[in-house]
């Protein structure tokens, strides 16, 4: 279990153990976008909390690309005051942070963005209001908005990006033959589709040079009927790996296929733990960097075996966290209980609401 708290690096970035905040929705930003005392705190205390790479929350790269409210944004270089606040006090309290880079596309929030969702293909009867098939050009200009906002993080003092390429999000959209049904050169093969996001590696490449850490967060599978095989996102993984990212994040499903809720209720026994196991040790076959797997972690003991069985090289986890910041110090002092987290996704409620994201049920046992 040693090899969990090796330090190791990613393009340079060291980082104290394998264990990472996969990107949360916390619901601090301000309505604009912007970074809030109250989201900073958040960022400290999982920096306090031993965890070695925090993750940002899904970061909006376009005004168009806004998923929902109290949303980081990073569209704007108004917005880098406030991120290099954010980055600075990670940094202060021994922590590393990477921003998520974001746009929703299909799955965008007209209401708070003003602007109409764009989608890689208008695709009859997936959505009840419009959406906008994206051409070429306006494809052209997400790709330089990613790379803009890439620049940004880098010069707000983040150790790197993440380009968001899962969960049926905009990259993952042209990925998926269920949301991708072009006929130009972004549709079609698989070549075709991985086109878009291998753009936006090359142009945030470009933007932030080589010796900074560029990461991938993808579907292993897509989990609804015609979407992305496990096949398909491997050989997309290789393309990555060839295309020069320095590491890639699996995960699984969209947000409207099921695999994104029951799978995620109830992990109360290993069995049910680390649910993309497979799916990382069929990656883990044909792709050499580094990988970080995502879903259903809770117990040291699986994150140990994980590692020493050689299926990912780092521990992603979310929900654990927002119950217990301090988890990772927790494991490291000799406590191994796994994580009081019950997995019953109630910690959303109070985000959606304006609150931002806490444990209710701990906020409950604690009041008894």
């Amino acid at each position: 279990m040693a090899k969990l708290f090796e330090e190791t690096q990613i393009n340079g970035m060291v980082l104290a153990n394998r264990f990472v905040r996969s990107a949360t929705w916390e619901g601090m930003a301000g309505e604009d976008g912007s970074v809030t005392p109250k989201l900073i705190d958040c960022m400290i205390n999982l920096a306090r909390g031993g965890i070695g790479l925090i993750i940002s929350g899904h970061t909006y790269i376009h005004r168009a690309g806004q998923a929902g409210p109290w949303q980081l944004g990073v569209y704007s270089d108004d917005l880098i005051p406030g991120l290099t606040a954010m980055a600075d006090a990670v940094h202060k309290n021994s922590g590393k942070i990477v921003m998520q880079l974001a746009h929703a596309g299909f799955f965008a929030n007209a209401k708070l963005s003003g602007h109409q969702p764009f989608a890689v293909s208008d695709v009859e009867g997936m959505a009840k209001s419009p959406r906008k098939e994206m051409t070429v050009q306006e494809i052209g200009e997400i790709v330089q908005a990613f790379a803009d906002a890439a620049k940004r993080a880098k010069r707000a003092g983040f150790d790197g990006v993440q380009i968001h390429s899962a969960h049926g999000y905009l990259m993952s959209q042209f990925l998926s033959p269920a949301f991708n049904r072009r006929t130009d050169k972004y549709g079609g093969s698989l070549e075709n589709r991985a086109g878009a996001l291998l753009e936006t590696l090359r142009a945030v490449r470009s933007s932030v040079g080589q010796d900074y850490p560029v990461l991938v967060k993808m579907n292993s599978v897509d989990f609804i009927e015609n979407g992305l095989s496990l096949e398909d996102s491997i050989r997309v993984g290789k393309m990555l790996e060839e295309g020069g990212i320095d590491a890639i994040e699996l995960s699984g499903g969209v947000l409207t296929s099921s695999k994104l809720s029951p799978s995620r209720m109830g992990i109360h026994s290993e069995d049910k733990e680390a649910y993309f196991r497979q799916e990382a040790n069929a990656f883990r076959e044909k792709i050499a960097i580094p990988l970080i797997l995502v879903g259903g972690n809770r117990s040291y003991d699986m994150a140990g075996r994980i590692i020493a069985e050689g299926t990912a090289d780092y521990i992603s986890m979310c929900r654990p966290l927002i119950r217990e910041p301090g988890l990772i110090n927790r494991w490291k002092s000799g406590d191994f209980a796994k994580s009081a987290c019950l997995s019953d996704n109630q910690c959303f409620g109070p985000a959606m609401s304006g609150e931002g994201i806490y444990c209710v049920t701990e906020k409950k046992e604690k009041a008894l």
